[in-house]
């Protein structure tokens, strides 16, 4: 096994005796994105909790409708061609490289399989981000390079184990991923405590994931949006678990993936062969992963709630991409339920969008930098081959 994780800021030379880069667990507007971390981080935070307190009356008193956290979800900004061509242009302009780009939706395949009449993304592989409800924590699993043929079929079993979880069940289904060695099946980002559970109960949770479905995960990921302590301690775990590590940016704005993988396959299958027999992987972490994590995460809310002039399909505004039950159940639009956003919710943006001016985002990245140990731990190479 070798594997190698490199900072391109601390040594450019990094990609140059590779073919290609390769662009893992990325999102499109086909992806639907859970809202309850709102409730999750207003438990902590008595002004958030009394201003969604204030709203729920509100829209009580309006037309009837109670906050259900739980049914509403927002959707990314990117379409899927403007995804892929910021995945592939990152990779080919600054890296000089030929590029792969597997798109991970969460739970559905609609962006790849639209792609694939796109001349120019013709070879993208079947992926998807899928979410995997495991005793009583939650896990992404990254499963890339379905076959196209029976891909449909096997997100439907897929789709039927995150609705109704049995623990055989999971194990039949990694199974007949692992029996395609053209799939790949890596643990996205394994610490990240997706259920809520608390850490150490979630920590137990995956001991446990990995010592019984161990053998049917290819690899763990370091990701582009989590860290650097936390990659730090997926390094350690894959240590101790004699795991491959891989990269995942799980960019969900307009900023492309700031971890990539580096590989000298020619097809998406080889690359898969290359970490499945082979065992290689290299890491590139992009210089944009050494911003402040919060300017990073502001950035992306930049993305979401920024207009879009040029879209013609009903989702210009931020409140047309994002959703929630009426009265009668259904899921619709925010700007159908009410006429314009709250005052409080516009005051924030406002203050956000001041980012998109250079002197603040200069100011906000002096303010909020800080020694990030993770970077020395992971350093400008890393490599270990056993």
């Amino acid at each position: 096994m070798q594997r190698k994780v490199t900072c391109l800021w601390k040594d450019s030379a990094a990609p140059q005796p590779y073919r290609t880069g390769v662009s893992l667990h990325s999102h499109t507007n086909h992806s639907k994105e859970g809202v309850y971390f709102i409730v999750e981080y207003a438990a902590r935070h008595r002004l958030l909790r009394r201003a969604l307190a204030a709203e729920e009356r509100r829209a009580i008193r309006l037309n009837s409708t109670k906050l259900d956290f739980l049914k509403a979800y927002w959707t990314p900004p990117l379409p899927p061609l403007a995804a892929f061509e910021l995945e592939r242009n990152q990779i080919e302009r600054e890296l000089g490289l030929a590029s792969m780009v597997s798109i991970t939706d969460h739970d559905n395949i609609e962006a790849p399989m639209l792609l694939r009449v796109v001349p120019e993304a013709r070879r993208i592989p079947v992926s998807v981000e899928w979410t995997v409800p495991y005793k009583d924590a939650t896990f992404h699993l990254g499963v890339h390079n379905l076959p196209s043929g029976s891909a449909e079929t096997i997100m439907q079993r897929l789709r039927e184990y995150t609705l109704q979880p049995v623990d055989h069940k999971l194990k039949e289904l990694l199974q007949l991923l692992h029996e395609n060695p053209d799939v790949l099946v890596v643990l996205n980002h394994p610490l990240w405590d997706l259920g809520g559970i608390g850490r150490e109960r979630h920590e137990s949770t995956l001991r446990a994931i990995l010592c019984e479905q161990g053998e049917y995960l290819h690899a763990l990921e370091l990701s582009g949006i989590r860290s650097w302590e936390e990659n730090q301690a997926v390094m350690q775990l894959a240590e101790a678990c004699n795991q491959l590590v891989i990269s995942g940016g799980d960019r969900h704005g307009c900023e492309p993936n700031a971890a990539l993988n580096l590989s000298h396959a020619e097809s998406f299958t080889e690359f898969v062969h290359e970490v499945r027999k082979e065992r290689r992987s290299h890491i590139l972490f992009m210089p944009h992963y050494d911003e402040p994590y919060t300017l990073r995460v502001l950035q992306t809310l930049l993305d979401v709630i920024r207009e879009s002039p040029d879209d013609s399909n009903g989702s210009r505004h931020w409140d047309e991409r994002v959703f929630h039950p009426d009265q009668a159940g259904v899921i619709r639009p925010l700007s159908a339920l009410w006429k314009r956003p709250p005052y409080y919710i516009r005051h924030f943006f406002s203050v956000v969008r001041l980012l998109e001016m250079a002197p603040v985002r200069t100011a906000m990245r002096f303010a909020l930098a800080r020694p990030q140990q993770g970077a020395v731990a992971l350093g400008g190479r890393q490599e270990v081959a056993q």
